[in-house]
């Protein structure tokens, strides 16, 4: 008597497969979970740095001044606003753009000094913003003298952007 021909998997070839893939998987998680943090600090450096830019060609086209507010801390957040007493992060009628946690999460704004850029897109003095992530990861924004700004690496790794 012939025995049919045996077709797929045994349960025991599955279980082996599954473990497999939960110890690759396993391997892989820290790596991601870092590579996600690098791309969260990232994408706030660079939404400060569109900001700041933003403000800068605003500044010229409208011809007056604006300022960049800043609050550091838990709440913390900036805003490009029409004078300096606006409050940060509020939605108010004088932010013409802001950002705050809950835009970047996992993002930490450790030190910030506030900017005037005055109607000719300068800066009253030269500023920098530092941001964190939740692994320590720190970036570093920049605006120098003539008003452009740029991103810089404190700590962590300098694939992407210079060294401070």
């Amino acid at each position: 008597m012939k025995h049919p021909a045996r077709r797929g998997l045994t349960m025991l070839e599955l279980v082996i497969a599954m473990a497999v893939l939960a110890v690759l998987g396993a391997l892989a998680l820290p790596s991601l979970g870092a590579r996600l943090d690098q791309q969260r600090l990232s994408s706030a450096a660079e939404a400060l740095l569109a900001d700041l830019q933003e403000a800068r060609f605003e500044a010229v086209r409208q011809g007056r001044a604006l300022h960049l507010v800043v609050q550091t801390g838990p709440a913390w957040c900036w805003a490009v606003a029409q004078h300096a007493a606006c409050p940060c992060g509020q939605g108010q009628a004088c932010e013409l753009r802001s950002a705050r946690p809950q835009d970047h999460a996992g993002v930490q704004l450790l030190q910030a000094q506030p900017l005037l850029l005055t109607p000719q897109g300068l800066p009253s003095a030269a500023a920098s913003q530092t941001l964190e992530s939740r692994r320590g990861l720190q970036l570093r924004v920049d605006t120098q003298a003539l008003g452009r700004a740029r991103i810089c690496t404190l700590r962590g790794p300098t694939v992407r952007y210079p060294a401070c």
